[in-house]
């Protein structure tokens, strides 16, 4: 392996034809060189499709005056559509124009794939579910995605029960390869790709039983993990891509279930912090880092966990509000029988019922404990049913019902107490889908202090 004691490829200039200035990688790999060095500054990457979220983010970017770092999932944006129904291109444009519309310019949006590679089809043969993998990182790479994350770690269906180093390695590197030969399609101005790998990496969308918190990587693995890597790059003549691999994906100790959340231990992750400073031009991605305190992200920018991941947490301050709103259109309209008032969680909860796929191996309570964690999980389940036609129906009879009876400062206090604040101040309108949009933004504000220098 390479240390910290030869010369860095990762640390300097990209020597490449596509270096350019408006490069949000470089901006990126900026602030990951400075993490190394200090421990100061880092980044986190919002890991989700959900339009009020993204909405949220751009405009967190815009008051930070910082890169929008937006990244999807394999399962929730892929060729076939995944539960958002977007492909790549599609999720691409739409959060591209959302952010030109909002006066983001183009170089401040980094578009990222999360645990890209077989998951999403790990039921199937290995060697059908990686081809599948190879076509979703070439997809993503001609749509503008430019931090990928390589991840084959996941069983297939012809797989043991676990894979062993060297394999990840070697699948990571055939997508890889797919990742570097879509680039060469692409206009001789695109940025680079950057990599993410890993071989520990947490399940997208977080523990399913959460009953306990989980092993922090050792510093023997994380060695083993990188030399398997590189090892694998070099094997199929990526050594270029591996100057291009921006961070290791590590288990700190962090993680959630649905009623609980294991918190960062700075004591336990010490030797793991350590030992970055041994390899070349590395940080930390840590996944799973929702519900975490302020603090405690803090800490973990701080010990080179210089990228921090956030997803369920950012839905589920989106499920606050609209079901706040829902309580205060009760409120407003329950003795107004010629207005039908919104049925948002029924919907949602019979769209939940009615394709349990997504949540069916997360909620295994008795049935009023089912009930509660269909709604109030700290895994968030009900994200992946927002887009349902009946659910997105009673949702804009929602917001309708709320922009033709306004909502009293009074209400607001009891249901928004911090959007009261703002409200009061002159800082936020008083707007349904404002109030929405702050609500998330306590949570990317959370993130932001979280990164800053």
């Amino acid at each position: 392996m390479r240390r910290s004691s030869e010369s860095n490829p990762h640390d300097s200039a990209t020597p490449a034809r596509h270096q350019q200035s408006d490069d949000p990688g470089a901006r990126l790999q900026h602030v990951l060189r400075r993490n190394r060095k200090s421990g100061q500054g880092g980044v986190y990457a919002v890991c989700s499709a959900h339009t009020n979220v993204i909405e949220a983010a751009i405009q967190q970017a815009i008051e930070d005056r910082s890169v929008l770092h937006v990244e999807s999932t394999s399962s929730q944006v892929n060729q076939f559509g995944g539960y958002t129904r977007q492909t790549p291109q599609h999720f691409s444009e739409w959060v591209r124009g959302a952010a030109n519309r909002a006066g983001l310019p183009h170089e401040r949006v980094l578009l990222g794939g999360d645990h890209l590679g077989p998951f999403p089809w790990r039921g199937e043969a290995a060697n059908s579910a990686l081809k599948k993998g190879c076509d979703l990182v070439r997809a993503c790479v001609l749509s503008g995605y430019q931090k990928i994350h390589l991840d084959a770690s996941m069983p297939c269906a012809d797989d043991g029960d676990r894979l062993d180093d060297k394999t990840i390695a070697g699948r990571a590197a055939i997508l890889c390869q797919a990742a570097e030969n879509a680039y060469l399609e692409l206009p001789p101005s695109s940025p680079q790709n950057l990599y993410v790998i890993g071989t520990e990496v947490p399940a997208p969308g977080g523990e399913s039983d959460g009953a306990h918190a989980p092993e922090v990587t050792t510093a023997d693995n994380m060695h083993r993990t990188l030399e398997a890597f590189q090892n694998a790059f070099s094997q199929h003549s990526l050594d270029s891509a591996w100057k291009r691999v921006v961070a290791l994906v590590v288990q700190p100790g962090v993680e959630f279930g649905s009623d609980v959340v294991f918190d960062y231990d700075r004591a336990k992750a010490r030797s793991l912090s350590a030992v970055i400073s041994e390899h070349t031009g590395i940080v930390y991605e840590a996944h799973s880092t929702d519900y975490q305190s302020p603090q405690l992200l803090k800490q973990m920018v701080e010990d080179h966990f210089a990228i921090l991941k956030v997803g369920p947490w950012l839905t589920f301050a989106y499920r606050e509000a609209v079901l706040a709103l829902a309580a205060i259109e009760h409120e407003l309209l329950k003795t107004n029988s010629s207005i039908r008032r919104s049925q948002v969680r029924e919907a949602l909860e019979k769209a939940m019922r009615s394709n349990p796929v997504y949540w069916r191996s997360y909620y295994r309570g008795d049935e009023l404990q089912t009930q509660r964690e269909f709604i109030y999980s700290y895994s968030d389940r009900c994200r992946y049913y927002w887009n349902d036609p009946s659910v997105q129906e009673e949702i804009a009879r929602l917001l309708d019902n709320l922009a033709t009876h306004p909502v009293p400062l009074t209400l607001l206090s009891q249901f928004f107490p911090l959007e009261y604040e703002a409200i009061r101040q002159g800082r936020l309108g008083p707007t349904p889908e404002m109030i929405v949009r702050e609500h998330i933004r306590h949570v990317l504000r959370i993130y932001s202090l979280a990164c800053a220098s």
